[in-house]
């Protein structure tokens, strides 16, 4: 296997460690891009999207970033403090009115978007098609007491993040968090990104596999 792309003139060892993903690990298929100094030096892609039915890995491929989204939304929600629009160290309340319930009136805009708001996980029971409602995650969320545990102001908070702070978003805004993001950013920029991928662009994704021996 090869890797598709290119390098720039001292910069070939990446697409050497590239390659090795594929022949010396289980790697399926994947995609690779760095800059230097605002220069493209690697822009790389191999493998399969989708190995069970053998489809190549191609230049447009989309994957799911997980995490790294929790950047694109930070991006929204300091673009809106930028404009005056939010405060960061105002409670979330103010915004959110349903958020002060259950004790957290105090809690602030900052707190949420550093992972201390004590609420890194969702007690309430929910449907999968409630889990893919972020208003309605979002409002499970408003209701719920902040762990006790002090720990707990200290926990990476893996997926109600997303639901917080783009509630806070639409609060404050009215658009969700998907819109916004596209309509300030992705347009403007020429980014391939979304949140909340469009029908037209699900051909496009690539199949996720878990790593082997990954429970």
């Amino acid at each position: 296997m090869h890797a598709n792309g290119f390098t720039a003139p001292g910069y070939e060892d990446v697409a050497e460690a590239f390659t090795r993903n594929f022949t010396d690990s289980a790697e399926t298929g994947a995609a690779f891009a760095a800059y230097h100094d605002g220069e493209l030096v690697a822009d790389l892609w191999g493998g399969h999207a989708d190995p069970d039915s053998g489809t190549a890995w191609r230049r447009d491929t989309l994957q799911l970033v997980f995490s790294g989204a929790k950047g694109l939304i930070a991006a929204c929600v300091l673009l809106l403090a930028e404009r005056g629009r939010l405060d960061l160290d105002a409670p979330a309340a103010r915004y959110w009115p349903e958020f002060a319930a259950a004790g957290k009136s105090a809690v602030t805009v900052t707190q949420i978007m550093t992972h201390q708001a004590r609420l890194p996980g969702v007690r309430e029971g929910f449907t999968p098609g409630q889990f893919l409602d972020p208003v309605f995650m979002a409002s499970l969320l408003a209701a719920q007491e902040p762990l006790a545990d002090p720990r707990a102001a200290f926990t990476y908070h893996p997926l109600t993040y997303g639901w917080l702070a783009a509630e806070l978003i639409r609060r404050v805004d009215g658009r969700s968090a998907g819109t916004f993001f596209a309509e300030e950013f992705a347009r403007p920029l020429g980014l391939d990104v979304w949140i909340g991928l469009p029908r037209e662009h699900h051909h496009r994704v690539a199949t996720t596999h878990a790593a082997p021996g990954f429970r």
